[in-house]
């Protein structure tokens, strides 16, 4: 966790956030649940899920190989492992590609000598989710470009882009599918903070190592980190609600 930027789920206080925001991540509390159900009363679990089938689980490797995409909304997400984290087995990285993100959006100004990706395949990594070997989810993470080789867009449009990954099919699963969407809608807030802090640390990282390629940088990987409870994720935003009654009986 060289140079990041550590945060907790206690940090947060979802009081300020308005009803319907809350409502959304109850929902998608409900359907991490839902799907973890199904998951378990089959023997199985997420990382298990991802995984079955797959061979032998070698480390730097992609599962599935040619990664999860959707070709209608262009989000894309793959697991693996490659960090000596404790209490990880793995983690998934979520992405969309160009072609599905809002209008508007566009890659920082970048001088540097390596090539980003193009075209549809200048994707965006949104977040990452640090799983155990349990298949419970324990993290959020950000990282820098030359760690999953996309194209660094600013913090902002990062943020507008998380809407848009929903993976609508049921290849190579359908709960662990769902349950990758649900989890950035259940966890929005946190990934926002993070993605934010993403760039500062960028800049603050720019700034004391001037003449460096910040984006390539191998001392500077793990840019923001947060510990999660899918369990106290649900409890806080239940509490936030019952201290946001309803108007108009809506």
């Amino acid at each position: 966790m060289s140079a990041g930027e550590r945060m907790t789920a206690s940090a947060y206080d979802f009081s300020a956030l308005p009803r319907p925001a809350l409502q959304l991540m109850r929902d998608a509390g409900a359907e991490v649940l839902e799907c973890r159900r199904v998951l378990d009363k089959g023997g199985l679990n997420i990382v298990g899920e991802i995984l079955r089938g797959q061979g032998e689980f070698i480390e730097y490797e992609h599962y599935p190989t040619d990664d999860v995409r959707d070709a209608d909304t262009h989000a894309q997400y793959y697991y693996h492992a490659h960090r000596d984290s404790e209490g990880e087995h793995g983690h998934f990285h979520t992405f969309l590609r160009a072609a599905g993100m809002p209008a508007g959006v566009a890659p920082v100004p970048y001088a540097g000598s390596e090539t980003w990706p193009g075209g549809d395949a200048a994707l965006s990594h949104l977040i990452a989710i640090s799983m155990d070997a349990y298949g419970v989810p324990i993290g959020l993470f950000t990282v820098n470009r030359w760690v999953t080789g996309d194209t660094w867009y600013p913090a902002r449009d990062v943020i507008a882009m998380l809407d848009s990954f929903v993976i609508d099919h049921a290849n190579p699963s359908w709960p662990v599918n769902r349950w990758i969407g649900a989890m950035l809608r259940l966890y929005r807030p946190q990934i926002e903070a993070l993605v934010l802090a993403r760039d500062e640390v960028l800049a603050t990282w720019a700034r004391s190592h001037p003449g460096r390629d910040v984006f390539e940088d191998r001392e500077l990987e793990i840019m923001s980190h947060a510990a999660i409870s899918v369990k106290q994720q649900i409890a806080a935003v239940e509490a936030a609600l019952r201290g946001k009654p309803p108007r108009n009986g809506a």
